[in-house]
């Protein structure tokens, strides 16, 4: 009886699946979309080399010969996989990630078509994760570009690009979020994510985030996983701050970025009481540098930055990004809080280098470095105070116990604030006991 009801229930004509169709009667589809936006996505390959490190005593010709040990290669091969947006057919410019591109010496793109063509770097930006290569082609489709300030949480994305070796796969999903910060995403220091649910896995890094017209929104960058897979928490570029960092890339071969000289840090409930205002959001200017670009526009510590070219500025993050996207010579328009009376104050962005000083002007145990105020750029920026080392030369007496972007905190136990401090400290005197912050990292050096 059990075998005869099995039977008649297989023998059963199954239902057809419940179809949602638009007002036309058609099945609603991506396919469409897909098929347009395609053609501008690439896969891009990498190859190149990069030094090993090995054990100090190896490097000693004696030792190697004593010990007979075998002459070994001091570089190795790597080779990765990404993705691309082509952005203007016209001139060939494509945006991926800096970090696909960062330790490259050759570089292929692929098209969806089966093309494979060779590319040229012009130019790349760690700080954002930018990079805008170059290829020679005449038959190339390049995406719209979209104001990405437009987004908002819940709108439809599409990512295309090429996750674990898999050309040209394509996700969907929402925005889940904006404005977000990723810590250690690659270096870059400068950041404003898109988040999205749209699934993200290695290879779709410098692959497209599009909106349903088919416009390209961001950049995917990274993602946050335990498994190093996709978890449904992804993180793009916003197509308006790549497109800043291109235009810069495109023009100068690089980003020119200047100082505004101020130091800022979060406003937060607890220190908005202690300054007597209503206001949690801002950033707080803890300290300005003398005669920097902020100091000649009349700003002072305490004052709260409310806005930067009339964008609101809700933390320190927003600040920083807010001026890091600006260029040397542009001026800039500040808004800020002084005893609670909101006023304008305007800026222009600085050259870095501009107040640099040869250290052989300050010491001869420094000769070879060059120091500056500890400006926005470096990544220690706004967790400690002292002077920026921007440059050492090679076989100089500096470059024994300095490297450029170490920051000097203190000489012969005295802290160092500023290069006025600086210049103070390493005066009339014949040794030099240095706090050297690097990375994260701290040691003292004393040098005669």
């Amino acid at each position: 009886m059990r075998s005869i009801l099995a039977f008649c229930l297989l023998a059963l004509p199954l239902a057809a699946p419940a179809q949602i169709v638009d007002e036309n009667g058609d099945v609603p589809t991506l396919a469409p979309l897909v098929q347009r936006v395609s053609p501008a996505v690439v896969n891009i390959a990498t190859s190149g080399t990069v030094e090993t490190e090995s054990n100090p005593l190896l490097n000693d010709p004696f030792f190697r010969r004593f010990f007979d040990v075998p002459d070994e290669p001091r570089q190795r091969e790597v080779q990765s996989l990404g993705s691309g947006v082509v952005v203007d057919a016209e001139a060939g410019y494509v945006l991926t990630n800096h970090h696909v591109i960062a330790q490259a010496d050759e570089i292929t793109v692929a098209f969806n078509d089966g093309r494979e063509i060779s590319a040229e770097i012009v130019g790349s930006d760690p700080e954002t994760d930018i990079a805008v290569l170059q290829v020679d082609s005449d038959t190339l489709t390049a995406l719209p570009l979209a104001d990405s300030d437009e987004l908002r949480v819940g709108d439809y994305t599409m990512a295309i690009g090429n996750p674990f070796g898999l050309d040209h796969t394509v996700t969907t999903g929402v925005v889940s979020g904006l404005d977000r910060t990723l810590p250690g995403n690659n270096g870059a220091r400068l950041q404003s994510f898109i988040q999205t649910d749209a699934s993200i896995n290695p290879g779709n890094s410098g692959g497209a985030l599009v909106n349903l017209n088919g416009e390209l929104v961001g950049i995917n960058t990274a993602i946050l996983s335990r498994s190093g897979g996709n978890i449904g928490i992804g993180f793009a570029v916003p197509m308006n701050m790549a497109r800043q960092v291109m235009d810069q890339i495109i023009e100068y071969g690089e980003v020119q970025r200047g100082v505004l000289g101020v130091r800022v840090q979060d406003l937060t409930a607890e220190i908005a009481e202690a300054f007597d205002i209503e206001r949690n959001d801002g950033a707080l200017i803890a300290q300005v540098t003398p005669n920097s670009p902020a100091a000649e526009a009349g700003l002072e510590a305490g004052d709260i930055v409310t806005a930067v070219n009339g964008t609101a500025i809700a933390d320190a993050s927003a600040m920083a990004n807010a001026i890091g996207l600006l260029k040397i010579g542009d001026e800039v328009d500040i808004t800020f809080v002084r005893n609670g009376e909101s006023q304008t104050a305007t800026a222009t962005v600085a050259d870095p280098a501009v107040g640099q000083v040869d250290a052989d002007a300050l010491h001869p145990a420094l000769a070879g470095a060059t120091f500056s105020e500890l400006d926005e750029r470096s990544p220690l920026f706004g967790k400690v105070e002292g002077v920026l080392v921007t440059d050492v030369s090679q076989g100089s007496r500096a470059a024994e116990y300095l490297q450029s972007g170490d920051v000097i905190t203190s000489v012969n136990r005295q802290t160092v604030e500023s290069m006025e401090d600086f210049r103070a400290r390493t005066e009339d005197t014949e040794r030099l006991l240095l706090n050297i912050r690097r990375d994260n990292g701290a040691f003292f050096v004393l040098v005669r």
